[in-house]
């Protein structure tokens, strides 16, 4: 039998999961976009302390009421200890303070500086100009759809995810 008579012939389609391949896999898809994405996005914001770990600690920061380090940490689904490492780099270079609760002396809320603001600012132009580099080939209303499932996918990932602390990060 000659080398090309023994190829293995590529997996037919599956009437009822659709195509199989790799193009169709959606670990692949994933990746593929994901690896892109940390490219793109962490030279967007290279220039923050902590890249793109302290670019998600400054957009959680600034998303909602003032939170204690250890409510930031869950959020972002970091360990508190690198969180605090994160957090001094971020302070020393003067985008956010820490200051005690009012309501409970222990805990510290991480504040955002107006620096830490013009910093935000200026990676999240960075950053969007980045994502839209990725998201060329999909009009807007695909764009806009493509993130509303991601937000959803994301908000279970981060319901089911395991304790960081598990999982060493």
């Amino acid at each position: 039998m000659t080398p090309r008579a023994s190829a293995r012939k590529p997996p037919a389609d599956d009437p009822e999961t659709g195509p199989i391949g790799l193009d169709s896999d959606l670990g692949w898809a994933i990746r593929m976009v994901s690896g892109a994405f940390r490219r793109t996005a962490t030279s967007s914001v290279a220039a923050l302390p902590g890249g793109p770990r302290g670019y998600l600690v400054l957009m959680a920061v600034v998303s909602g009421p003032p939170r204690s380090q250890l409510a930031l940490a869950q959020q972002v689904a970091l360990n508190k200890t690198v969180m605090t490492y994160l957090l001094d780099d971020l302070e020393a270079a003067g985008l956010l303070t820490r200051q005690p609760d009012p309501v409970d002396r222990r805990a510290r809320r991480v504040l955002i500086t107006e620096k830490g603001t013009q910093a935000l600012s200026v990676a999240r132009e960075r950053l969007g100009a980045a994502e839209a580099q990725l998201l060329a080939d999909l009009d807007p209303a695909e764009q806009q759809q493509l993130r509303m499932l991601l937000e959803r996918v994301a908000q279970t990932a981060h319901r089911e995810e395991i304790d960081p602390e598990e999982c060493g990060q």
